[in-house]
């Protein structure tokens, strides 16, 4: 399965831009077509965020707090649990606006989303971070649990806190969207960056990841694309680790930045938000037909097999 060309979720790109990609499609190959295509929506998609950045570098305005007696009586099976959103590196809470009004549209009320300072030098420090964010969060809402979805980097601080600093407690389901988790080779010159050295495969906390979890009682489902341009390799987004329950979802042809505002991967989060068990083909092909679990990957040559489920 293909995820859906690029011209139809913008309709307004202009006729001689359609014109283009119809001479493109005649005379390229289509490796280099989806590759074109995926750079392409990338460019629109960090094009409509450098407008909204700016509106989301303030923190978002916290909700009031539950009454004590409310905040102790049990939510779990009358509410969908807080929804915390994590952005990646040099990036902010304006990465979310369409995934969080998909979210919302579709019966979620309660949608936190986080900054983290641009500062930030260390994976683990924001690590705790986040874990005082989500006890804050539980404690104004009274669930005793909340989902997390973590784009690029944001993912890898919210796997962090799960695995080694016992948020498994916290997190029900960790949805992460082209997350690094075996480290990316992209760009050697961002090395002077502390936390792009923390990301680079082989690194002190990629490897610290790689430790065991026994017991672990946080979901993972990870959505990865093969043409991702800061995931090298393009794998290295998929979660792979023996003692995870952790199902990897393929999106094809979509570029880094475009992962968050695909109606495609929005449909698959909600779906597996809403379900305690993986998300398997029959449900994908039932949200969205631009979504591909790994297995119909099995075959390509280009990856090592089908998805990783403990």
């Amino acid at each position: 399965m293909k995820v859906s060309p690029f011209l139809p979720l913008f309709p307004f790109v202009p006729p001689l831009l359609r014109q283009a990609g119809r001479v493109w499609h005649a005379t390229l190959p289509d490796d280099a077509l989806d590759a074109l295509r995926a750079n392409a929506l990338d460019l629109a998609v960090l094009t409509g965020h450098l407008v909204l950045y700016p509106a989301g570098i303030i923190q978002e305005r916290r909700a009031e707090p539950l009454p004590p007696e409310t905040a102790q009586l049990p939510t779990e099976g009358r509410a969908h649990p807080p929804v915390v959103l994590l952005h990646g590196l040099v990036d902010n809470r304006s990465v979310f606006v369409l995934l969080r009004r998909s979210l919302a549209r579709h019966g979620w009320t309660r949608l936190v989303s986080l900054n983290y300072s641009p500062l930030t030098c260390d994976i683990r420090t924001a690590a705790e971070e986040l874990g005082r964010h989500i006890e804050e969060i539980r404690a104004r809402t009274g669930h005793r649990r909340v989902d997390v979805i973590g784009h690029s980097l944001g993912g890898l601080i919210a796997r962090y806190y799960v695995q080694r600093l016992g948020g498994d407690s916290q997190v029900r389901t960790l949805v992460t969207i082209a997350t690094p988790h075996e480290g990316t080779a992209v760009v050697p010159l961002a090395d002077a960056h502390p936390v792009v050295r923390q990301m680079r495969p082989g690194s002190d906390l990629i490897e610290e990841l790689r430790l065991p979890a026994p017991g672990c009682r946080t979901r993972f489902v990870s959505f990865w694309s093969d043409l991702d341009q800061l995931m090298t390799p393009a794998l290295t987004a998929r979660i792979t680790h023996p003692d995870l329950q952790a199902e990897n979802v393929l999106v094809s042809g979509v570029g880094h930045l475009a992962m968050t505002v695909h109606p495609g991967v929005a449909a698959g989060i909600r779906h597996a938000l809403e379900s305690p068990g993986l998300i398997g083909e029959s449900s994908l092909d039932a949200v969205n037909s631009g979504l591909a679990p790994e297995e119909s990957a099995e075959d390509d040559p280009r990856f090592d097999g089908p998805a990783s489920v403990a």
